[in-house]
């Protein structure tokens, strides 16, 4: 179907991340580690934009920029490079960047990380820059305590929300924020998060609840996989994680859930909308950098070209019906540092993307975090 309606909408904080990898430990005062790996690129909300763009959906981005060269370089990279419409983002006058050091520890995947960020609260807040939201065919959105009001117009415009939630420093987890589930199409959380809202003990407990209030329920597992619950087709799923090193995993769950996001707009079968997340999360953490280390349908099309488990084969054996004809050119890394000299900051005006290759049935819905 012909639709010229954005495919995603983003709204949320922007950062400027320097990833450092492959550290033998933590730093000690008094001490110089050298690292062996380093990346750099936009990220918090990038990684969801950069991850559901490089799947050829037409992503908007409502953000902050800062008025330096940090911002006008990731501008750049998200307009220029990666075909992100940033329309709805603004630049802050005066205002810099915000800045993240993220040192990828050893240790369990996916846990030990460390990061030290330099910033200040943007002067524009996400209903300033989204006062009339475009209307979309989903949102990807990160519930806070308070639901901003531009959700509302956007669910009353007939845009599905695919939401997740992050860690409640104050260990209140308070109900309110699962009572924002009304708003929303699918629920995404970690084990970790999904069991301390719903106050159950096991990720297979939480599912149960969340089901409740949410059409499609999520529930990631991190080294387990994942399983989730679709109300509205009666399904239940359960995938196992993938066997990869983990290099950096800046990023992993904005890049499944930008996956689950593009094979739900496919029409996929949950098992395999499940399973298409795991890769593509999995894919990510081979790289450091975050945002721009997600694999995009290049990255896909490559692991399953090239994968000749035969136990993989049959459980991704789909991938040879949903991967497009042409996958595009490999998806560019995240660079060691940014380029000499700044790069012109793109027009927020900037044409959307292409449009996805993954069809489009008819989709009607029924009704401040980094990454």
């Amino acid at each position: 179907m012909d639709d010229e309606r954005p495919d995603v909408l983003l709204a949320g904080l922007l950062f400027y991340d320097i990833v450092l990898t492959g550290l033998p430990g933590p730093p000690v005062p008094g001490e110089e580690i050298w690292t062996s790996g380093m990346g750099c690129g936009p990220g918090g909300i990038a990684n969801l934009a950069v991850a559901a763009a490089r799947f050829g959906l037409r992503t908007s981005l409502a953000t902050v920029f800062g008025d330096d060269f940090y911002g006008a370089w990731c501008q750049e990279v998200l307009a220029g490079q990666e075909g992100v419409d940033l329309g709805p983002s603004r630049t802050a006058p005066g205002r810099p960047t915000p800045v993240t050091v993220s040192l990828a520890l050893p240790g369990a995947p996916g846990t030990d990380r460390a990061l030290v960020t330099h910033g200040e609260e943007p002067p524009y807040s996400q209903d300033e820059l989204l006062r009339d939201p475009p209307t979309a065919r989903t949102a990807l959105v990160h519930l806070e305590a308070e639901a901003p009001a531009w959700l509302g117009k956007a669910t009353a415009n007939g845009t599905r929300v695919f939401a997740d939630v992050g860690w409640d420093p104050t260990r209140r987890w308070s109900r309110d924020v699962l009572d924002q589930l009304a708003l929303c199409h699918a629920f995404l959380p970690n084990e970790a998060e999904a069991t301390a809202y719903t106050r159950t003990d096991t990720a297979v407990a939480a599912l149960g609840v969340l089901a409740e209030l949410v059409p499609v329920a999520v529930v990631t597992c991190g080294g387990r996989g994942a399983i989730a619950v679709d109300q509205t087709t009666g399904e239940y799923a359960r995938v196992p994680a993938l066997d990869i090193d983990v290099v950096d995993a800046t990023g992993a769950g904005d890049v499944f859930g930008a996956s689950f996001v593009a094979a739900s707009l496919g029409g996929w079968p949950l098992a395999e909308r499940l399973r298409f997340a795991v890769l593509a999360a999995g894919l990510s953490v081979a790289q450091h950098g975050g945002a721009l280390a997600a694999p995009g349908w290049y990255g896909v099309d490559r692991w399953w070209r090239t994968q000749h488990d035969p136990e993989l084969r049959r459980a991704y054996g789909f991938l040879a019906d949903r991967l497009p004809a042409d996958p595009g050119p490999p998806p560019r890394p995240a660079p060691v540092t940014p380029p000499a000299r700044p790069a012109r900051a793109a027009s927020p005006q900037r044409p959307a993307p292409a449009a996805s290759p993954l069809p489009h049935p008819d989709d009607s819905p029924p009704a401040p975090r980094r990454s």
